[in-house]
C-alpha cells in the first residue's frame, strides 16, 4: 500500500504545474493574436482586393478643373468608388482598443505603424435575421415550418433582431441623410483604375551605359537556303537568280519528320518527288519524269503528294512497352 506521502503532494504540484502551463498558453495565445491583428499591413494587397491603387497614385480632380473638364464616354468611365483618405493610425487605434477591450491589456504604440493614409470604403450594413419557434425553441430553417415540432412560423415566434419600430426608423432615416449629406461635401475618390492587364515588360540596365536589356524568350531562326544559287531566301523569291522556293530548297534546322514531303508554302521541286500509288498505296520518291509507274506493284497510276504535314507513327518499342504493362494489370 502507498502512504499518505506519496499519495497527496504529488498530484497537487502536478495541477499547479499544468495550471501554470494553461495560463501561460492562453496569454501567448493572446499575445500572437494581437501581433498579428496590429502588424504592418501591406496597403498594396489591401488595395487590390478592392480594385484600387495606393494613395499615392490617385488622381484627385482639382476644384477650377472639375466645370472645365469634358466628360468622357459612358463605357469608358470607371465606376466610381465611394472611398474616403484617413491616416493609418486611427484604424490600428481603433483595433488596439477593441482588443484592450476583449482582454484587459494596454497596447503599446510600438507594435503597429502609424505612417501613411489609407483609403476606406464605406459599405451598407447587412443584418440576417432568424426565426425561434414559441413552442420548442427551435431555429427556422429556410422553411416556414419547425423541423422538430412542425409549427408553422407565427406572429408569436421569436424573431432576431425584433422589427424596428417608429422611432428607430426616423433615426435610421436621419442618419443615412446626414451620411449623404457628407458624401455631396467631400467628394468620393475615383481612382485611376485600369481593369485591363498591363504587359509586365523585364529589364535591366545595361552595363555600359547604352540601351536596357530586355528579356525575351529564346526562338528558333529557321533559314531556307536556295537550291539553285545557294543564297538565303528573305522572301519566297531568291534575290539572286528569282527562283521561287521549292521543295529541293534546304532548311536549317530541317523537320523532315514532320514534312518529309515538303515545307508548306513549297512550290514542287524537279530533284526529287514523292509519289503514291492509287491501287497500294505505297509511297515512294524518284526523280519527276513524264511517265511514272509504282515502283512496288507497277501500277501506270500514281499521285505525287504535295507538302503537307504527316503525324510521325509511335515507336514500336514503346507501344509495345505499354502493352506489357496493361497486360500485367489484368492479371493482377
Amino acid at each position: 500500500m502507498s502512504s499518505p506521502a506519496q499519495s497527496g503532494p504529488p498530484p497537487q504540484k502536478g495541477k499547479e504545474k499544468e495550471k501554470d502551463n494553461k495560463e501561460k498558453k492562453g496569454l501567448g495565445k493572446v499575445l500572437l493574436r494581437m501581433k498579428t491583428v496590429l502588424k504592418k499591413a501591406d496597403p498594396s494587397r489591401r488595395l487590390s482586393t478592392l480594385g484600387l491603387k495606393p494613395a499615392g497614385t490617385t488622381n484627385t480632380p482639382a476644384e477650377g478643373e472639375a466645370s472645365t473638364s469634358t466628360p468622357a464616354p459612358a463605357a469608358e468611365v470607371p465606376v466610381a468608388v465611394e472611398a474616403t483618405k484617413i491616416p493609418r493610425s486611427q484604424i490600428f487605434a481603433e483595433r488596439a482598443k477593441k482588443l484592450g477591450e476583449m482582454y484587459g491589456l494596454e497596447l503599446p504604440t510600438e507594435w503597429y505603424s502609424t505612417e501613411g493614409h489609407v483609403l476606406r470604403v464605406e459599405k451598407s450594413i447587412k443584418m440576417r435575421v432568424h426565426w425561434h419557434c414559441h413552442v420548442c425553441n427551435t431555429s427556422f430553417g429556410l422553411a416556414k415550418e419547425c423541423a422538430k415540432c412542425k409549427h408553422h412560423r407565427c406572429k408569436q415566434c421569436q424573431r432576431v433582431p425584433p422589427k424596428r419600430t417608429e422611432a428607430e426608423k426616423e433615426e435610421s432615416r436621419k442618419r443615412r441623410a446626414a451620411i449623404l449629406k457628407e458624401r455631396a461635401e467631400r467628394q468620393p475618390i475615383i481612382p485611376d483604375w485600369d481593369p485591363t492587364p498591363k504587359k509586365i515588360v523585364l529589364k535591366r540596365p545595361a552595363k555600359t551605359g547604352g540601351q536596357d536589356l530586355y528579356y525575351r524568350k529564346p526562338r528558333q531562326r529557321i533559314r531556307r537556303t536556295c537550291c539553285s544559287c545557294g543564297k538565303l531566301f528573305m522572301s519566297k523569291t531568291c534575290e539572286g537568280c528569282q527562283h521561287v522556293r521549292c521543295t529541293d530548297c534546304p532548311r536549317d534546322p530541317p523537320k523532315k519528320d514532320k514534312y518529309p514531303y515538303g515545307y508548306p508554302g513549297d512550290a514542287l521541286g524537279t530533284k526529287i518527288g514523292h509519289y503514291q500509288c492509287a491501287e497500294c498505296k505505297h509511297i515512294f520518291s524518284i526523280p519527276p519524269a513524264a511517265e511514272v509507274s509504282c515502283a512496288k506493284c507497277s501500277h501506270p497510276k500514281v499521285d505525287r503528294l504535295k507538302p503537307r504535314k504527316v503525324e510521325p507513327e509511335p515507336d514500336p518499342e514503346l507501344v509495345k512497352s505499354v502493352q506489357d504493362r496493361l497486360q500485367n494489370l489484368k492479371l493482377k
